[in-house]
């Protein structure tokens, strides 16, 4: 079965501060706060929702297509891609902007201070999911997955996937904010299956006004991860 994989590709840098961010900040100063940490370890990581996605379910012995937006400094992240037998055939590559990155520091507290540039991330909806759809055998299955991207691309893919009638899982992820409670209501009702966290289920209970029930009645499954905890899938009555 081939996995049709909407979603973001990044770079992620992450540096270790080796104190504490609360020693070097003073709360009566916060608001003209201007603050700089030493971090001597810092290292390089291929992140991103579909960059991650597709390298999981390759290792579990699926076929992944990645379809994405990265930028002129997507080189090496094409590369690896490569090296893991991974199609790029569906990533595009827009020269005028960077790769979405982030940029992750963490104290020895556990705390974390992000900066997030999306980047070419932000142009998602360029990519159509029906030019993928026309490269595969009319006799493969296919199953999408909308992943935290770009807003109008999430948005876009959703209704694309629902327009050609294959399956979808949205998976919001940290996107989930962009979107309001009858926007929300509409991408659930498009969507085959919905994957999100114990916060994130909450957020779009809040959102939508439904609970996690009411909200599985209009799907095949609702699944919610619980880290070591597991997952709950709900399902309609």
């Amino acid at each position: 079965m081939a996995s049709i994989i909407c979603g973001s590709i990044a770079y992620d840098t992450i540096m270790t501060f080796e104190g504490r961010f609360q020693d070097q900040i003073l709360p009566e100063q916060i608001h003209i706060l201007n603050v700089a940490f030493l971090v001597p370890s810092m290292r390089r990581e291929f992140g991103g929702c579909a960059g991650n996605i597709g390298y999981n379910l390759q290792l579990l012995g699926g076929k992944p297509l990645i379809m994405a937006t990265v930028g002129a400094d997507a080189d090496p992240y094409l590369s690896h891609l490569e090296r893991l037998g991974i199609s790029r055939q569906f990533i595009k590559k827009l020269d005028q902007a960077f790769t979405a990155q982030a940029m992750i520091t963490t104290d020895l507290a556990n705390n974390q201070i992000t900066a997030f540039h999306p980047g070419a991330m932000n142009d998602s909806h360029t990519n159509r999911v029906g030019d993928c759809i026309d490269h595969l055998s009319n006799n493969d299955r296919h199953i999408g997955i909308v992943a935290p991207d770009g807003r109008i691309g999430m948005w876009e893919h959703c209704h694309q996937f629902s327009q050609a009638k294959i399956p979808f899982i949205f998976d919001p992820g940290q996107g989930l904010p962009m979107f309001n409670g009858q926007e929300l209501l509409e991408l659930v009702d498009l969507a085959t299956y919905v994957a999100v966290n114990d916060y994130e289920g909450e957020m779009l209970c809040q959102r939508t006004g439904l609970s996690l029930h009411e909200l599985a009645n209009r799907l095949e499954a609702l699944i919610v991860t619980k880290g070591a905890q597991g997952a709950q899938i709900h399902t309609q009555d």
